[in-house]
């Protein structure tokens, strides 16, 4: 069998099902596309559930695709073993309705026989006990011995979820020889390593009710997956996936960083769990970074977080110093470029991404490891095993510690966390992350009705260059509040004052999209009229005008003509081009290290958000908003293209993170300046989009900022604003807006001259009670006691007040209370000798400052508090002194 590296088999696997009529199709993104159930892709098959669903129509009836995917359910054992990971590549080949069994086996056979070269004798595939026309295709067809087909019930070889399609497996093992192992679980369906599964074959056939009564399915699917890493695993015939040629470069790499460690050898046991997590976890974080994934506290940006912080801590273990992530990153990216082109082309960005992720947890992860070693020390002193949970949320909300790092570090130690006890301190933020999660609702209520629609039913947007066109009605939906007694619902009609959905067979009202609001507008015939509120995609390629009906009624069938409002498009558009300009201008003026991570444009404002990490300077902002404004007088044409994404790619067009792209994309250049993958619509020229004003640039998240700016005729309408608001000043000052600035100016002279010469009222009003005090010295056992309440004395005044009485009163020691308008200020000074004597100012406080409704303290010769009880003021004073007295030995 010839030797093939991990590119070569992936190459092999999708070329060869391509000779059988699939589609190839690349990896999808690991973010989910319209799919709330799931938080990152982690099978083959996930991104295709419409297809199997039929809620949308496959691009082939037979699909083969290599897709990246990421697990992280037992993050906790990655390492521990050779045998797990969180990232991996899934091979598979896909039927929708077409092929079934008898070409499924006999392809799967082929593959790993002829094309891969494994040994056919070393094959042991395994069925569902019930599956005989399986077992006959294997025993006669491919004339595999009986002896070499097993037989497994339902909990190994038959694949469902709760209700819905469901169906037996066949899974194809491939014997390692006895050097992998040779003990009593060594053997077919056992727990040991000599036998490994390479790959399974889903038959979708059945339809589970959800009650345990399965009916055959009208169309039977085929779902395949097989791991990249584990059939190299087999091709090269080494011990595990972290063997293998490309990963195996990426651990060696981890190895050198540490020191030239050895790895596998005798009493490198701890070190090599290290090994293991560092070169899996920078996988994951270049994949999840390249397709738009940031560190954050919440959703997917969580997992990205607790990835890379257990890799950084794994690092520091294996005594890895300084940054090195970076370094790994590009490791993992020149090993996978092949396969994911993506990965060069974002290179800059996910190493940016990984440093200012690494060097943030750097900050707080020696102080957090101080703080957990205490905490692990009064665990020890009190004979407790258990960290509460709200330690452990300390070192979370702290020192940025997600809980699966802190219990993987106190499990070292034979410890364990109170996760209940964490998890009702983490309560706010998760209920947060639930409401921030991304649903498809309308009024609150769901709205899965699309999804009940005819998935061969959609519609086609031809408004670029039109505004207004006729249609037919192709589907209707009734939408109502989700607290109404009704459900949305696929009706036929819509009638006077309903709100529903109109979706027709071509429309010109651009649904919302890339950031780009849907449009407004109505919708007619000869008798009716339904009012546009907004435009939105749905299930499958379907287009919604979401509304209401005004007058009249809307059927099934009916021809229509719908008009989009041209203001508001022309406003949108204007927000929209000048949202290229912006991107283009600030890659000029901050680096290309910017790239889009959202934005919002309607007929209002524009809003975008782009990596960078820090905030913007008033110059290069000043910088940015000229050179956009810049084009903008520049009148530079706004030409469109259609290409295939290859042809775009050569142009130099910037895509989107996040954005799923066909084989033909749409390329906007506008001049020379800007080139960008856009579907979205545009102003014809540079110059109608009038002028540019940047409102805003504040931060949104972890490496993320955001603009807020104005276009066209809400700039005009900004500064007119602007102007009232001046003059409205103005004549509030009795000024007029040009002297306005002049104005102001006098008046915080005047005010500070006030404030310096109240200050030096209050400070004479202070000094005379000095008097006062002094003549009152009690002494308390040799020891000089000066103690008065002041009225209106602040803190500060306090303070020179205690040091002038501290330096007349030799030895003693000064407390002051002062009623500042229904707060109360302590402060308490003790000399030198005094506190040889026992006397401690903080104590003192501390001791006194309940009786005033506060609490504070500090050092043995200088202590402060607050209060909100100035009725208490007399009591204080009197119990000092008993206070005092108890202090001095």
């Amino acid at each position: 069998m010839k030797r093939r590296g991990v590119n070569e088999l992936r190459e092999l696997f999708l070329t060869f099902f391509e000779s059988k009529g699939h589609l190839r199709m690349n990896s999808f993104s690991l973010v989910p596309h319209n799919d709330n159930s799931l938080l990152i892709i982690n099978s083959g098959m996930a991104p295709l559930k419409p297809y199997f669903t039929g809620q949308e129509i496959p691009p082939r009836r037979r699909v083969t695709t290599c897709q990246k995917c990421i697990r992280t359910g037992d993050l906790e054992n990655v390492g521990k073993t050779a045998r797990h990971g969180t990232f991996f590549e899934m091979l598979g080949n896909f039927s929708f309705g077409d092929y079934f069994k008898h070409e499924a086996i006999p392809w799967a056979w082929e593959f790993l026989t002829e094309w891969v070269g494994l040994d056919p004798e070393r094959l042991y595939p395994s069925v569902y006990v019930d599956d005989d026309e399986a077992y006959q295709i294997w025993l006669n067809d491919m004339h595999v011995p009986a002896d070499h087909i097993y037989k497994f019930g339902k909990e190994d070889n038959f694949w469902e979820h709760g209700s819905g399609p469901c169906g037996p497996c066949t899974e194809i093992y491939y014997d390692r020889g006895e050097k992998y192992g040779n003990g009593p679980e060594d053997v077919m369906g056992g727990e040991g390593d000599r036998y490994m599964e390479v790959w399974n074959v889903v038959f979708s056939q059945f339809n589970n009710d959800g009650h345990g009564h399965y009916t055959d399915l009208v169309q039977k699917n085929i779902d395949t997956g097989m791991g990249l890493e584990r059939l190299a695993v087999a091709v090269q015939d080494v011990g595990s996936i972290f063997d293998v040629d490309t990963i195996k470069a990426l651990r060696d790499e981890v190895c050198r960083l540490a020191g030239n460690i050895h790895y596998e050898e005798p009493g490198t046991e701890e070190s090599d769990v290290s090994v293991r997590i560092v070169t899996d976890h920078i996988r994951s974080t270049t994949f999840m970074i390249s397709d738009g994934i940031m560190p954050s506290n919440e959703g997917r940006g969580y997992v990205l977080r607790r990835i890379i912080r257990r890799a950084v801590r794994h690092g520091r273990k294996l005594g890895i110093e300084g940054s090195f992530l970076p370094y790994l990153a590009e490791r993992v990216i020149a090993g996978s470029k092949d396969g994911y082109p993506e990965l060069e082309e974002k290179r800059d960005f996910i190493l940016n991404v990984i440093r200012q992720e690494e060097n943030q947890f750097e900050k707080t992860f020696e102080q957090g490891m101080s703080i957990l070693a205490e905490m692990e020390e009064k665990l020890s002193e009190n004979g407790q095993k258990q960290l509460s949970g709200e330690d452990a949320f300390k070192l979370y909300d702290t020192f940025g510690f997600p809980l699966d790092n802190t219990k993987e570090i106190l499990e070292e130690k034979g410890f364990t966390v109170d996760e209940d006890g964490f998890n009702a301190a983490m309560k706010v933020q998760k209920e947060t992350a639930r409401k921030a999660r991304k649903t498809t609702n309308y009024m609150g209520a769901d709205a899965t009705v699309y999804e009940d629609m005819d998935p061969a039913v959609n519609s086609a947007f031809i408004g670029y260059d039109k505004l207004t066109a006729d249609s037919r009605i192709v589907a209707l939906a009734a939408l109502y509040p989700a607290d109404a007694d009704e459900d949305n619902a696929v009706v036929e009609a819509l009638s006077d004052g309903q709100t529903g959905a109109v979706i027709t067979a071509e429309t010109p009202f651009y649904g919302t999209m890339g950031g780009q609001v849907g449009d407004q507008g109505i919708i007619e015939t000869k008798d009716g009229t339904f009012t546009v509120e907004r435009t939105e995609h749905v299930a499958g390629s379907k287009i919604a005008h979401i509304g209401r009906v005004t007058h009249g009624m809307f059927k099934l069938g009916d021809t229509v003509t719908l008009k989009v409002d041209p203001e508001n498009r022309m406003a949108t558009c204007r927000n929209h081009s000048a949202t290229h300009l912006l991107q283009k201008a600030l890659r000029e003026v901050l680096g290309t290290h910017v790239e889009q991570k959202g934005s919002y444009q309607d007929g209002q404002r524009t809003r975008f958000d782009f990596s960078h990490f820090q905030a913007m300077t008033p110059e290069e902002i000043q910088k940015v908003e000229d050179l956009v404004n810049r084009e903008i007088a520049a009148c530079l044409p706004v030409n469109t293209a259609v290409m295939s994404l290859e042809e775009a790619k050569k142009t130099g067009a910037m895509a989107l993170f996040g954005e799923k792209y066909g084989d033909e994309v749409r390329v906007v250049r506008m001049g020379d300046f800007s080139t960008e993958l856009c579907g979205g619509t545009h102003v014809a020229n540079t110059s109608q989009i009038g002028q540019f004003k940047i409102l805003s640039e504040a931060g949104v998240a972890s490496g993320v900022r955001r603009i807020e700016a104005l276009t066209g005729d809400n700039v005009r309408r900004y500064y007119e604003e602007m102007e009232r608001s001046f003059r409205e000043a103005a004549a509030l000052l009795k000024t007029t807006p040009s002297e306005l600035a002049g104005h102001i100016r006098k008046l915080q002279e005047e005010n500070r001259a006030l404030r310096g010469e109240n200050e030096s009222l209050k400070a004479k009003e202070a000094q005379s009670a000095l008097g006062g005090v002094l003549d009152s010295v009690q002494d308390i056992k040799g020891v000089p006691f000066a103690a008065a309440g002041l009225k209106d004395v602040d803190m500060n005044e306090l303070r020179n007040l205690g040091d002038e009485l501290k330096s007349k009163l030799t030895g003693g020691v000064v407390l002051l209370i002062a009623d500042n308008g229904g707060k109360v200020s302590l402060m308490a000074m003790a000399s030198d000798e005094a506190v040889k004597k026992g006397a401690h100012a903080g104590n003192l406080v501390k001791a006194v400052a309940g009786l005033v409704g506060g609490g504070g303290g500090g050092r043995p010769n200088m202590a402060q508090a607050g209060g909100k009880n100035p009725a208490g003021i007399p009591d204080a004073l009197a119990k000092a002194a008993e206070v005092l007295a108890g202090q001095i030995r």
